[in-house]
C-alpha cells in the first residue's frame, strides 16, 4: 500500500491489521517529515475502513525508533530555514494517534526516543520488549520533551515523568511498564507471533494478555521513593534545592541526578518544569499548541543548535549554552517560551 511513504516507511494490509513498519534501520529509524505525512494518510484511511480493526506499527532492525530527524532540523535551522512545517504536521500526527478510534499497537524492539515516542506513546497499547530502551533526552541538547511529553509524562505515577523530562536519562522495560509508559511486556522471541496472531484476530486484549511476561521494575523501591520525594516538587527551584539537600547529607541518588542536571541547559529545565507541570491540567489538543509555541521559540534560539553541534557534529566539546547558569535564566525569558503565536498558532 502507498501512502507516500517511499521506501522510508511502508504499509501493508495483513488480515485484520493494517500493518505500519518504520524503515530506516541504518538511522535507527528516525522520523522525517515524509513518514509523518504518511502515517497520518494511513490513519485516516484505516480508521473508516471496516476490514481494518487495528494498527500495528513496528521499526525495522535494532531499533523501533530513536527519534526525529534531527540533522535535517539542524541543517535547515543553521541555514535560516527552521522546518516548523515538520513540527507542525508532527504535532498533529501525535494527537491523531491519540484519538485514533481503533486499537493502535507499537511493537517496541529497542530504542524508542523522542519522536519514536511521539508515534507509539499515545496508542492504546504499548508493548515492550527486553531490548527496549526508552527515553525522552531532548534537555541533554537544548531542546524539551515534546511530540506530546506535556500530556504523558505528568500523568506519569510519583513524579516519575518529571524525573524522565529533567534528566533524560533512559529506562527499560521493567521500569516502564511500572510507570505507565507501557502497557504490556513480551519477549523479543514473541513479537512474531503476536503480530501474526493480532492480524488473525483482532482481538488485541486477549493477544497481548497470552504473550504478556511480568518482569519486575530495574529501579529499586527506594530509587522510586526517592524520585518521588524530589522531583515532586511544585518548581525547579525547589527540586534542585531538595537534591543538594540530600547530596550534602550523602544520598546517593541525589548526588547522581544533581550531577546531572547540572550538564542540562537552564533554559531547557526551566522550559520542561512548566510544561510538564502545565501539561497535567490541559487536554492532549492543548499540549500540542503549548509545545508547537515552545518549538517556534526554541527553533530561534541558540541552545538547541549548540546541543545539537555538540552531541552529533563535533562529538567532543562541551555544550556552551546561554545563559550558562541557572541563576541567569530570566523568568520573562521563559515566559516568551509561552506566549500566544497569534496568527501562527498551530492549527488542529
Amino acid at each position: 500500500m502507498d501512502f507516500g511513504g517511499g521506501d522510508q516507511i511502508r504499509f501493508e494490509r495483513r488480515g485484520r491489521a493494517g500493518i505500519v513498519t518504520m524503515t530506516r534501520p541504518k538511522a535507527l529509524n528516525a522520523v522525517t517529515h515524509q513518514m509523518v505525512l504518511a502515517l497520518a494518510r494511513a490513519l485516516d484511511a484505516w480508521e473508516g475502513d471496516d476490514a481494518v480493526d487495528l494498527v500495528i506499527i513496528k521499526g525495522e532492525g535494532r531499533a523501533f525508533s530513536a527519534g526525529g530527524d534531527i540533522l535535517h532540523i539542524y541543517e535547515t535551522g543553521r541555514a535560516g530555514r527552521p522546518d516548523y512545517r515538520f513540527f507542525a504536521d508532527e504535532y498533529r500526527l501525535n494527537l491523531r494517534i491519540s484519538e485514533f478510534k481503533k486499537p493502535y499497537v507499537a511493537l517496541i524492539d529497542g530504542i524508542v526516543m523522542g519522536g519514536g515516542v511521539g508515534v507509539s506513546v499515545h496508542g492504546s497499547h504499548r508493548v515492550m520488549t527486553e531490548n527496549a530502551a526508552f527515553a525522552m533526552p531532548e534537555v541533554g541538547i537544548g531542546f524539551f520533551p515534546d511530540v506530546g511529553g506535556s500530556y504523558f509524562l505528568p500523568r506519569l505515577k510519583d513524579a516519575y515523568g518529571f524525573w524522565l523530562g529533567l534528566t533524560g536519562n533512559r529506562i527499560k522495560y521493567g521500569d516502564a511498564l511500572f510507570a505507565g509508559v507501557a502497557t504490556h511486556a513480551a519477549a523479543q522471541a514473541d513479537l512474531d507471533a503476536i503480530e501474526t496472531e493480532l492480524a488473525e484476530t483482532g482481538a488485541v486484549d486477549s493477544v497481548l494478555d497470552k504473550h504478556a511476561a511480568t518482569p519486575a521494575p530495574e529501579t529499586e523501591e527506594a530509587v522510586f521513593a526517592a524520585i518521588a520525594r524530589h522531583f515532586g516538587h511544585a518548581s525547579l527551584e525547589d527540586v534542585l534545592q531538595s537534591l543538594r539537600d540530600a547530596a550534602a547529607k550523602g544520598e546517593a541518588f541525589a548526588a547522581s541526578a544533581q550531577k546531572t542536571l547540572a550538564e542540562r541547559s537552564p533554559t531547557s529545565l526551566n522550559v520542561t518544569m512548566r510544561q510538564i507541570s502545565s501539561g497535567a491540567k490541559l487536554t492532549m489538543a492543548e499540549c500540542m499548541a503549548m509545545e508547537y509555541r515552545i518549538v517556534s521559540r526554541m527553533l530561534a534560539g541558540h541552545d538547541f543548535y549548540e546541543g545539537i553541534r555538540t552531541a552529533l557534529i563535533d562529538k567532543a566539546a562541551t555544550p556552551q549554552w546561554r545563559p550558562a547558569r541557572l541563576e541567569d535564566v530570566e523568568p520573562a525569558g521563559i515566559d516568551a517560551y509561552f506566549a500566544s503565536l497569534g496568527e501562527k498558532e498551530l492549527a488542529l
